[in-house]
């Protein structure tokens, strides 16, 4: 009896033992996987700062914008238009649209509105962003501009930017938002609805805009 009991609780030790460690792996994972989606490619001068779209992050973009138009990166905030409608705003009797709260964001924070554009061709996904942008810049004679989206987003905005722009005499760079704010940390994104939500999915993206684009 004194054996099966010795023998039972070492095999409760060696599962609980293989549980910790497949979760330490999972966690390894998990990490490497959120963070090798995060990339920099900053620019101490830009003509341009270009703000992407994104509705339930636009508060965290339109900060790091704010503060590098404060720092004297640029003295032109640029936004994108996704057509997508926020919630009901009673001072305004209607639901805005996504890119006019980042416009009032950005005043709120203290940019004035002449140093405000929204460019008002609607997008449907980062792609489109990059060929209205292009076009901007070409019609603007702008030479150089700095994206701003978030961590988890990061890479495969800068790598569609680059394709978009190669060879159009206009230089691309991007500055990432910090994660943890409005999008979880990459060690914390599997504990949240919002990191389900962007990390897995933003895997499926880059493998589509790899094929496509």
């Amino acid at each position: 009896m004194v054996t099966q009991r010795a023998g039972k609780r070492k095999s409760l030790r060696r599962r609980i033992s293989v549980a910790v460690l497949l979760l330490s792996v999972a966690w390894c994972v998990s990490w490497l996987a959120a963070r090798m989606l995060i990339v920099s490619a900053p620019l101490a001068k830009a003509d341009v700062i270009v703000v992407l779209s994104g509705s339930s992050t636009f508060v965290e973009r339109t900060h790091l914008a704010a503060q590098l138009y404060s720092s004297g990166v640029a003295q032109r905030i640029l936004l994108t238009n996704d057509n997508q409608q926020g919630p009901w705003l009673s001072s305004e009797q209607r639901n805005p649209f996504f890119h006019e709260r980042a416009k009032w964001e950005l005043e709120r924070l203290g940019i004035p509105d002449s140093d405000i554009e929204t460019i008002m061709e609607p997008v449907s996904g980062t792609h489109d962003e990059a060929l209205v942008v292009r076009r901007f810049a070409q019609t603007n004679n702008i030479k150089s501009v700095l994206i701003v989206t978030s961590a988890y987003h990061s890479r495969r905005a800068l790598r569609t930017f680059r394709r978009v722009f190669a060879d159009s005499g206009t230089s691309v760079a991007l500055t990432a938002v910090q994660p943890g704010w409005q999008t979880p940390a990459p060690s914390k994104w599997w504990f949240s609805w919002r990191g389900w939500s962007t990390v897995p999915l933003e895997y499926v993206k880059l493998v589509y805009y790899w094929l496509m684009f």
